[in-house]
């Protein structure tokens, strides 16, 4: 594998992003073979292949994602049969998966002013305070913020690390809005929640009996406070993901940026918030390009 990442990277002079993306995507791949007995990547077999795609499928992969996943195993394999390590390459019958484009939603910024001013002043309308803006203000998956601890959490420097399903994790920063809601839930409101003092170890959003919140419990906070607005039904963890990421390209944010931020692989995800933001290409063109 090794061998293959550096001949992507001095012969295919691929980007230090990609490269990164392969090898990742080479030991998802090689472990998920390690749970099927097969002991190495060269021992694959078309079964394994097609076993691994129908896998990634029943993980609700984006089609995006499963693609550029099999491009990297298809052209890894061709690296084997040119080094003579085997004869076939098993994702050559492999098929792409077609693409459909993903309705992007998101809310207003005068959506999101009012569903930020309605949670109260008791301890559960502070910690709700602190679970709109936090996911607002960094567009973390619902994923990533039911998985983090306070230990993630650094309200000094004003940046948080977000760890995914696969406990891949990034740092984004903490906006001073996110961060005064989150200064307010631990000093006011969570140890009242817990009925105890914090540790580092803990979760930091929880419910009324102390524990976790779960993924189902964010998905009925965002819909009750959605229905006090009337968008009770567009109200998903999703649509506030979302929200940040349009709203920082419609105010001159740039793609690269974003990806960084949101933790998304494929830059057609990217493009796919472009297409619905306000910003005129010539408009950028004229005011960025030195020969405009």
């Amino acid at each position: 594998m090794r061998d293959y990442i550096e001949y992507m990277k001095n012969e295919k002079r691929k980007a230090e992003n990609t490269l990164v993306a392969y090898e990742r995507d080479l030991k998802a791949f090689e472990k998920f073979l390690a749970g099927r007995g097969v002991g190495s990547l060269t021992e694959c077999t078309d079964s394994d292949a097609v076993a691994y795609v129908l896998e990634l499928n029943r993980d609700n992969k984006s089609k995006p994602t499963i693609n550029r996943k099999i491009s990297a195993i298809r052209n890894y394999y061709e690296f084997e049969i040119q080094k003579g390590l085997r004869t076939g390459n098993p994702f050559t019958r492999v098929r792409s998966a077609k693409g459909d484009k993903r309705q992007i939603e998101y809310l207003t910024v005068e959506e999101i002013e009012q569903l930020l001013a309605l949670p109260d002043d008791t301890s559960k309308g502070i910690r709700d305070r602190a679970l709109l803006e936090f996911m607002y203000g960094t567009g973390a998956r619902v994923t990533e913020v039911v998985r983090l601890r306070f230990s993630d959490v650094n309200l000094r420097m004003s940046f948080v690390t977000l760890r995914d399903s696969n406990d891949e994790s990034r740092i984004v920063p903490l906006g001073r809005y996110a961060r005064a809601a989150m200064t307010e839930y631990f000093d006011k409101a969570y140890d009242d929640l817990k009925g105890r003092e914090r540790d580092e170890d803990d979760y930091v959003f929880i419910n009324l009996r102390g524990d976790a919140l779960t993924r189902q419990g964010i998905w009925k906070i965002l819909k009750d406070y959605g229905s006090e607005i009337g968008i009770g039904d567009r109200m998903t963890p999703l649509i506030l993901r979302d929200s940040f990421a349009v709203h920082i390209l419609q105010n001159g944010g740039d793609l690269k940026t974003l990806q960084e931020l949101m933790g998304f692989e494929d830059m057609s995800v990217g493009i796919a918030y472009l297409s619905v933001t306000d910003i005129h290409v010539k408009d950028v063109f004229n005011r960025t390009h030195p020969r405009a």
